[in-house]
């Protein structure tokens, strides 16, 4: 099956993230932000999670937390490319919130079959989720989890878990005794901790959550499969956080360097300035072109999702560096400062740069799937 024109961005897709850029023009500029999350400028600081709950819940009314629930279980169903448009303004907004930890568990549900039916109907109806699947050494690869299933119990801990503190369940990867499932818990179950991580991200929370038999609901006995299905969508949305992100930091650049003066000429007069802030634009319209690719590839040509998949998320990890690099220089003498709006960004994404595999992860993945993989 070949993919249509246009990566299938049709109407609706254009009308969600036009809808998208102008509710967080309206309700979440930049400055909210930096109030909310940069508020307190001491180091020592404790971990927060701060975040516009009465903004969350005008989303959850739009239906953005439900896009990709299949319309059995009582959500819109609509596809990938579509989605991705949305997240590409969250990612330009920074706005913080579990939509995209929770578009990701979904994804992984509707791969679940019929065990994710009741799960997404939470999901549909509101309910927040974020994934449970990675071990401590932050192997990006399905199989690794040091969580344990025995007789419908959850022991062990799962790391580097997204939004943990602002999600009502999780979606938790354990091993059983005939092989690797995947877990319905409600976050507030008795004997589950959060602990939160101490990152780098403002704009995001983490945390590594612990399970002392904890009763949780099986969803699918075959977790593998569902992981390794859904992965490319959840690669393909963290590509188009970055690609939004990066459209910022590139715009907000491009504005200061146009209006500071130096040597009686605005600093985008110099070739130093001008011709990397073009590079930081091909390298943005190149990662949207690859995003949007594999975004479609998911929805049209599953066969290619995960090549796809693995070329947006390495082009974005590698945008989100170069982006983050420039925004910072040439803000010259403010961008390393707190009260410059620029460092929430770039602590943003460096997260999304490793989140999910890096630029050489992806790479390497991509060539076991051309090439063949390493004896």
């Amino acid at each position: 099956m070949t993919q249509p024109d246009n990566f299938g961005f049709g109407e609706e897709a254009a009308m969600l993230k036009d809808s998208a850029r102008k509710f967080f023009s309206e309700h979440f500029p930049t400055d909210k932000l930096h109030r909310m999350v940069a508020a307190d400028t001491n180091p020592e600081r404790m971990s927060t999670s701060e975040w516009d709950r009465e903004l969350w819940q005008q989303m959850v009314e739009l239906g953005w937390t439900s896009l990709a629930v299949p319309e059995s279980a009582g959500g819109i169903g609509m596809p990938v490319v579509a989605v991705a448009g949305l997240v590409e303004e969250l990612g330009r907004a920074a706005f913080p919130c579990p939509l995209l930890s929770t578009l990701n568990a979904t994804y992984v549900l509707a791969a679940c079959g019929g065990g994710g039916e009741t799960a997404l109907a939470e999901i549909a109806e509101g309910r927040t989720a974020s994934l449970a699947i990675t071990n401590r050494q932050g192997s990006w690869n399905t199989a690794d989890t040091d969580v344990l299933c025995t007789q419908g119990k959850l022991s062990g801990t799962a790391w580097f878990v997204q939004d943990a503190r602002k999600v009502d369940r999780l979606l938790v990867s354990a091993q059983t005794s005939s092989g690797q499932g995947l877990y319905w818990v409600a976050t507030d179950a008795a004997g589950l901790t959060v602990e939160p991580d101490a990152i780098v991200d403002l704009t995001r929370d983490q945390a590594h959550v612990s399970f002392d038999n904890v009763a949780a609901e099986e969803v699918s006995g075959d977790g593998l499969v569902a992981l390794e299905h859904a992965m490319p969508a959840i690669w393909t949305l963290l590509a188009a956080d970055i690609t939004g992100a990066a459209e910022w930091q590139l715009q907000t650049t491009v504005e200061y360097v146009s209006t500071r003066q130096q040597f009686e000429h605005p600093l985008g007069f110099f070739q130093a300035v001008k011709h990397p802030l073009v590079n930081v634009m091909i390298q943005i319209d190149q990662c949207k072109s690859l995003v949007y690719n594999a975004a479609c590839a998911y929805d049209a040509e599953p066969a290619r999702a995960a090549e796809t998949a693995h070329m947006a998320k390495a082009a974005a990890s590698e945008t989100a560096a170069f982006a983050s690099g420039r925004s910072v220089q040439y803000h010259g003498g403010i961008g390393f400062t707190w009260e410059c709006f620029v460092h929430l960004y770039f602590k943003r994404q460096k997260h999304s740069q490793l989140l999910w595999g890096d630029a050489a992860w992806h790479r390497a993945k991509l060539a076991d799937i051309l090439v063949g993989e390493v004896a």
